[in-house]
């Protein structure tokens, strides 16, 4: 997300900084965790996202530790196994047919 640095004063940047931080921390773990196909975003995005607002060299200390505390959660959720129920989940092969629908029966 590109934004224009001249146009802002110091405490809306800092206002936007807050914002983005607080959005990371609402999405990120939602979207490492996905649905059944895996994460939404992965991981790689969120360090990507992270990085480039420590690299910007516009972080408070607050907004820093913040920043820094959420790069311990995304190395903490990398280096977690997934769960039995994601791991050993069967892959979809083809369309699902109920087990108790009448069989079609060809006639000769």
């Amino acid at each position: 997300m590109d934004r224009t640095e001249s146009t802002f004063s110091g405490s809306s940047r800092a206002a936007l900084i807050d914002h983005d931080i607080a959005h990371i921390a609402r999405v990120m773990p939602v979207s490492l965790r996905g649905d059944f196909g895996g994460p939404i975003l992965p991981p790689a995005y969120w360090r990507k996202r992270l990085t480039a607002l420590i690299e910007s060299g516009q972080l408070a200390p607050a907004q820093l530790r913040k920043v820094d505390s959420l790069l311990l959660q995304l190395d903490q959720t990398a280096s977690t196994p997934p769960p039995a129920w994601e791991r050993f989940a069967p892959a979809a092969t083809g369309p699902f047919e109920p087990t108790d629908a009448p069989k079609k029966v060809r006639s000769a």
